[in-house]
This record gives structure tokens, sequence and C-alpha cells, in this order.
């Protein structure tokens, strides 16, 4: 099975937002080495804890420290956006790393109404996805568009001999749907559900997939957070972090990650505790040995041989130490 990384540059309580994206660049260069497939960065915006907002410049200071993982986008929020102009920036991409993009595309707004609309004063913009997916197609490919569209005659530059694959991104049917309709891969946001309706969007794209010259067959695949140590106690307790931080989510708090023995601290209210004990009962937490069989456990369930792995922790090398034991578990094979 293939192992893939989703990385959304979150930052931590005393160091300043900027050293995330720096983190973010090792990380991508250790991942390329341990041997994970993609390597994907995500957009979010006016957030203290996920400082990420530019995936596509991220995308290609990675892809110049790298030299065969994939790198792509989890990913670009395209209402944000003029369809072209993200064409334009992914052939640029596709012309530094040739075969190596992946362009992930997504309806949600990645932040709060306040801050979309700074992003695109046009308040209807997510309504016009469907159709900002096919323009992009077309200019990607370096295909005609409609006789009819005002833009037939532009070109997305720079052309090459291939290009970025798209994947569409959901936590819904919506973009199940979509991905089926165009024939494009699908990845399904299971960590932000905890994995609920995870069985019904692949169900769904896999039933009205509608084949498509590159992708003749369905492709899915999900991204699942996932934590790994030395020991189940160290696992544990790397998971407070994660925890203090989903307690913050629930109320509209977005700071920057705490350090496990602040989060053991906290005085957490009984609601609270019952949050925390909610997702430990699902948390993908332990040795390498354990997190591996439940990944494949959920793997087969889900019929998928490529599986997304998202990491938080307070200090950066407690996630490389995670991502290291996992491709070790795999047996994935790096560069040595």
């Amino acid at each position: 099975m293939k192992l893939s990384v989703l990385d959304q540059s979150t930052s931590s309580q005393g160091s300043s937002p900027d050293q995330a994206i720096r983190d973010s660049l090792a990380l991508a260069e250790l991942c390329d080495r341990l041997g994970y497939h993609r390597y994907w960065v995500s957009e979010h915006h006016n957030s203290d804890s996920i400082v990420g907002t530019a995936p596509e410049v991220l995308m290609a200071a990675i892809a110049a420290r790298t030299t065969r993982i994939r790198v792509g986008s989890a990913g670009v929020m395209l209402p944000h956006y003029s369809a072209l102009k993200v064409a334009e920036q992914f052939r640029v991409l596709e012309a530094l790393a040739p075969g190596r993009i992946d362009l992930g595309l997504g309806r949600a707004p990645g932040s709060d109404r306040l801050t979309s609309l700074a992003l695109n004063p046009y308040s209807n913009a997510a309504e016009e996805f469907p159709q900002q997916v096919r323009d992009l197609l077309s200019w990607l490919a370096g295909e005609p568009l409609l006789p009819e569209h005002p833009f037939r005659l532009i070109k997305a530059q720079p052309q090459g001999p291939s290009r970025p694959e798209v994947w569409i991104l959901g936590s819904s049917d919506y973009g199940a749907q979509l991905a089926a309709h165009f024939g494009l891969p699908y990845v399904y946001a299971y960590f932000f559900t905890e994995g609920r309706g995870v069985e019904q969007a692949l169900e769904l794209y896999r039933k009205n997939y509608q084949p498509s010259p590159r992708h003749p067959r369905p492709k899915a695949t999900i991204c699942v957070w996932a934590l790994a140590a030395d020991t189940e106690e160290e696992a544990r307790r790397q998971l407070m972090t994660r925890e203090h931080w989903r307690v913050g989510f629930e109320k509209g708090i977005r700071l920057p990650l705490v350090d496990p023995e602040e989060a053991a601290a906290y005085p957490y209210s009984d609601a609270e505790r019952q949050t925390i004990r909610s997702l430990r009962e699902k948390a993908l937490v332990g040795t390498a040995l354990q997190v591996k069989e439940r990944l494949e456990a959920l793997a087969a369930q889900l019929d998928l041989d490529e599986l997304v792995v998202v990491t938080w922790t307070f200090a950066s090398a407690a996630r490389h130490r995670s991502y290291a034991l996992l491709a070790e578990a795999f047996g994935l094979e790096g560069l040595g």
C-alpha cells in the first residue's frame, strides 16, 4: 500500500508562525528520503493554528528540495481565485518538476466568511465551482474551451508534454459526485469528519464514475490523522496537543498548538472531557505496528490502496519520528 502525507503547516506556541513554513520544508525533505508517495500541503486563511496560506508557493520550494516524491495541494480553494491564474501557477510548477505535481481542488472557504470575502468579493463564487473546474481542466491540458466561451482564445502557459494530476477534495457527497462527473481522482477528508460519511461518499463516487482518458477507472484515497511513537504511552502523550486544540476548535478558537504538558494541565470542563474521550476512542495512535494494523484495516474496509496521513505534534521532532516509524513499519523504499 502507498503512504502519502498531508502537511497543514501547524504553528506551535512559543515559535513564530513563519517557522511552521520552514518546518514544512524540512518534513517534505524527510518524507522524500523515507519513500512516501505524495506530499500535499493545505490552504487555510486567518488562522493562528494552520498558517499555510499559499500552497502553490510552498509547493515550488518543496519541489526544488526533493527529487522523487509527488508534490501537491490539498488543496487550492478554487472559489477564491481565477481558474486561469491557478492553471498558470500549476503549469509553472509542472515545468519545474515534470510528472510530480498534484493539484487538489476544494470548494470550502478554508476560513471564515469575512476572510473569504476579502479573498474574493464575489460572494457567489462557490456556486461557480463546477464551471471553474471545467475551465481549469481545459487550460491545464492545453485543450480548447467551448466554442461559445468568452475566453476560448486564451492559453495557460507554459505548455509542456505533461500536466498536473487533478484531484477533487471533499468531506461530503458534493465533492464525490463532482469528481465522478469529471472522471477525476477523489480524496475524502476523513480526519475532518472523524470518518462520518466516508462509506457513502466513496460509494457515490465509484457508482457514478464517468471514465476519462487519463483516469479510465475511479481512483480514491482518504486523508486520515495518525500518530506513531516508540511507545503507546508516548503516542498518547503527544496526542494531548491535538486534544487541547480540538477543544478550542469546538469553541471557535484557532490558537497555536501547546505542548503535551500544558494540554494535560488544562482545566477541562466535563463536556470538554467528553469531547476528548470521543477523540481518543477513534484516534489512530500508538506504536508503529499498532497504527499500521489499524491503517491497513481501514484501507481494506474502504477498498483503498493508498492512504494520506496527517500528523500534528507540538515539536517537529516528534512528527518526524512518527513518519519515520510508519515508513519503517510499512517497508517503504526510501532513498537510503
